[in-house]
């Protein structure tokens, strides 16, 4: 359920079609993304699901993986 949202998450940032984006993929490397690009999915992570990601956590956020894994933290914290 989390990717999915995610998946949408990140089509709508980058204009991208959501088929695009899988587990594995690297938001600079493999979709383009710069900083403001991660940023604002992040924020969008953030509002969709009612979480907040700690910088530190941001920071270690490469793939899309990575973002599940802090949104599934967050979850349970």
């Amino acid at each position: 359920m989390e990717f999915e949202k995610l998946q949408v998450i990140i089509s709508e940032v980058l204009n991208i079609d959501k088929e695009e984006v899988a587990l594995d993929t690297k938001f600079v490397d493999d979709l383009g993304a710069d900083s403001l690009d991660v940023f604002q999915i992040i924020m969008g992570i953030e509002e969709e699901f009612d979480i907040e990601i700690a910088n530190e956590n941001a920071e270690n956020i490469v793939t899309v993986a990575d973002a599940v894994e802090q949104i599934k933290n967050a979850l349970n914290a």
